[in-house]
């Protein structure tokens, strides 16, 4: 049997589903600031549920997100923050500094180019790095955007695990529409590589590349019907987007255990994915023998 890192689930959905308040297209952001606590409590309702990882609340945390907003600026006070809502789950998980894609999420095409991106992601990176215990680079679209960040994130010196997003369609195609093996070269420094943002059946096909990569690899998964036209714009909100309800805790656990028996030891949830799903997939680890760490 293996070891098991159980990552939480997705922050986001979540908190919108416990405020009710409409989306923006900095919602988890904004809910730092217009209620406060809220996102210690997901951290706490997910590490309860069993997740060993607890993953910071700094997605969207850029420049260029915050620009044109009421909160722009403020970057560096936003990371404090989210470092802060995660004070009560330290030393239960592991904390991981989320890097999120620069300007808008799926869009490689509007991705800049590294002499613009690097400096940026370094200073997310630079932020974080006293207060986490890894960081990890989420829904990497393209060879270049996975490049950019894992440059800039490995300056840390701190274990850096980088999570690419796969075409729903197509699980051996990034986002970009590069083959997911054009990553391998560019892995140089990484201390695990993942499959994220992406629906549940197309992480299988995405982890036979990645295993080939030689490193501790894994996924979590949407629950998304697809990443729609619409969402694929500047500064959209996931009003543009479709819930799975198919999707429910026991059948994600068993997507999770699947890519378990690919080999994977690091597993989780991203949109959508609930503790009521990171628990189902607590449950089906143990029972199977596997050790969560």
């Amino acid at each position: 049997m293996s070891q098991i890192t159980l990552l939480d689930g997705g922050m986001g959905q979540e908190l919108i589903h416990r405020a009710g308040d409409r989306p923006t297209p900095l919602w988890s952001t904004q809910v730092m600031i217009d209620r406060p606590g809220l996102v210690g409590q997901v951290h706490a309702d997910f590490t309860a549920a069993g997740a060993t990882v607890a993953t910071l609340n700094t997605y969207a945390s850029h420049v260029d997100r915050l620009a044109d907003t009421e909160m722009a600026g403020q970057q560096m006070q936003l990371l404090k923050t989210a470092v802060a809502e995660a004070e009560g789950v330290r030393g239960k998980a592991r904390i991981a500094g989320s890097i999120g894609p620069l300007i808008a999420s799926y869009r490689p095409d509007i991705h800049p180019a590294g002499d613009v991106a690097i400096p940026l992601y370094r200073d997310v990176a630079q932020a974080l790095a006293p207060h986490v215990d890894l960081i990890i680079c989420e829904t990497v679209a393209s060879v270049d955007h996975a490049r950019s960040v894992l440059t800039a994130a490995k300056e840390t010196g701190l274990p850096v695990w980088l999570a690419v997003t796969v075409q729903d369609d197509d699980g051996i195609k990034l986002r970009s529409g590069e083959p997911v093996a054009d990553v391998l070269p560019v892995l140089d420094g990484a201390a695990a590589v993942l499959v994220n943002c992406s629906v549940p059946e197309a992480i299988a096909p995405a982890l036979a590349v990645l295993a080939q990569a030689g490193l501790p690899f894994g996924a979590y998964a949407n629950a998304f019907t697809k990443i729609s036209d619409g969402f694929l714009k500047t500064k959209p909100t996931v009003d543009a987007l479709s819930v799975r309800h198919d999707i429910t805790p026991a059948v994600y656990a068993d997507h999770a255990m699947a890519w378990v028996d690919q080999g994977a030891t690091i597993v989780g949830g991203c949109c959508e994915v609930s503790p009521a799903h990171i628990s189902a997939i607590a449950e089906r680890l143990r029972a199977a023998g596997h050790t969560i760490v």
